[in-house]
């Protein structure tokens, strides 16, 4: 394309409101056209650099699998620098399985050190999963409660309510499990599960997270449900998507899996990572669910519950249960509730991939995935992700309903691990009668 095409698809989804500064940002960026395996190519991109910059150099790779290895070589021959520092962001998928990634993380490992790479997922950026560490250790209310003595499951829910639509080939290749659960939500589940690192140190943080993996068996066929999307509410179905070329896929859009992590804190306690396309809203958040109250007085309360939702509208609530305000004694659940967009109105947050890019320029790791990390994270997902793509005995992919919650067998499955739904509380959350200048309902 010709740099004015360029500046055209780049620029066209930035909102300014000062035009000059779209104007002066345009003046920084080029185009350099060339092939991904042609060693001429990234010497005409290395003397563009040289015009600009010398020293720091932060290579993006936000490209198909396939090329990652050819443009890793052509970067390291033609690009590098020996004057200052080397920066490569890569973008997932690494990989498809565990023998895939190992090879992946071979090849990079060969041009460029631990320290120079970036593996970017950017659920680690997102507002509320940066907050997850604040959360536990920066509180001792929480911090002491964090455990198998008081929590009964945990459940992380990714939920998006449009289908594929115009991404069924890439989508096929991969499946739901490979596209969200392997690395957002196993991501945000480390978070969630590991003990105190010694220290903020990003090495500090990343020993956790790699306990933590290393501490989850593989996940069993038993512990899944998986689902594809059907046409309902006007849309069509996933094997009517136009991009898709078999039309006989069971590949799965969505999937509940249950996996626990064998150590002292959380023995015996449920992970239910759930993710599905086509569903009922858009919702990405962290539900804890704690123990029943043992030998309560009020024995048909609802659990408590500590809920992080992560998007849209970054939350902290936890549900709790109160008496009726009045004469009655009944005991009804309420919550006490942080929503981000009413209690910090004055500050902004940043875009997920805004706060890594920054933290790539900082050389700062605690937010980028380690090798050995994604070596342990593959171990967890690949045997499961074998038995799907083989079709072996026991996977089921159950039809559900565009714009339903998921499967009809959702909810049992779910209960099975320990999840209560209390149905007739009547609480719903956000509050939705609250009058905003006297904050009562």
């Amino acid at each position: 394309m010709s740099h004015e095409s360029y500046l055209q698809r780049i620029t066209q989804y930035i909102k300014v409101q000062d035009s000059q500064h779209l104007e002066a940002f345009k003046k920084m960026t080029f185009y350099v056209s060339g092939q991904y395996d042609d060693d001429e190519s990234f010497r005409k991109l290395s003397e563009a650099i040289e015009q600009c910059e010398s020293k720091h150099r932060v290579y993006y790779m936000a490209l198909p699998p396939s090329v990652f290895i050819p443009v890793a070589q052509g970067l390291k021959r033609n690009v590098y620098t020996t004057k200052g520092s080397n920066r490569l962001v890569v973008e997932k998928p690494f990989g498809m399985d565990s023998e895939t990634s190992d090879h992946l993380g071979r090849a990079l490992g060969a041009l460029f050190t631990e320290n120079e790479i970036y593996r970017i997922d950017h659920y680690l950026g997102k507002e509320m999963v940066k907050n997850i560490m604040n959360l536990r250790f920066a509180n001792v209310l929480l911090a002491h409660a964090w455990s198998r003595t008081y929590i009964d499951n945990v459940q992380i829910t990714f939920k998006e309510p449009f289908g594929t639509e115009g991404r069924g080939g890439y989508f096929d290749e991969f499946g739901i499990i490979r596209d969200v659960m392997q690395n957002h939500l196993l991501q945000v589940l480390t978070l969630i599960a590991m003990e105190r690192p010694i220290s903020t140190d990003a090495e500090a943080i990343r020993d956790e997270k790699v306990k933590v993996l290393k501490c989850i068996s593989p996940i069993r066929i038993e512990d899944t449900l998986l689902g594809q999307y059907v046409a309902a509410n006007g849309k069509p179905g996933y094997l009517e998507d136009e991009t898709l070329k078999n039309k006989d896929s069971l590949t799965p859009t969505f999937a509940a899996a249950v996996c626990f992590v064998n150590n002292e804190r959380w023995e015996g306690v449920p992970f239910i990572l759930k993710a599905g396309k086509a569903l009922n809203e858009a919702k990405v958040e962290v539900r804890l669910q704690f123990h029943r109250v043992a030998g309560s007085l009020f024995s048909q309360s609802p659990r408590n519950e500590l809920v992080i939702r992560i998007q849209p509208k970054e939350a902290v609530y936890v549900k709790f249960n109160n008496k009726q305000p009045g004469l009655s004694y009944q005991t009804i659940q309420t919550d006490l509730n942080l929503s981000y967009d009413t209690r910090y109105t004055d500050l902004s947050i940043p875009d997920a991939y805004e706060s890594l890019i920054l933290d790539v320029l900082r050389n700062d790791h605690s937010n980028f995935v380690r090798n050995d990390e994604l070596q342990a994270a593959w171990k967890i997902f690949t045997p499961l992700l074998h038995k799907i793509d083989k079709h072996d005995s026991g996977v089921d992919i159950k039809p559900y309903a565009y714009g339903s919650r998921g499967p009809e067998e959702l909810d049992d499955f779910i209960k099975k691990y320990g999840y209560h739904r209390d149905s007739s509380s009547g609480y719903t959350w956000p509050l939705q009668n609250v009058n905003a200048s006297s904050n009562k309902l």
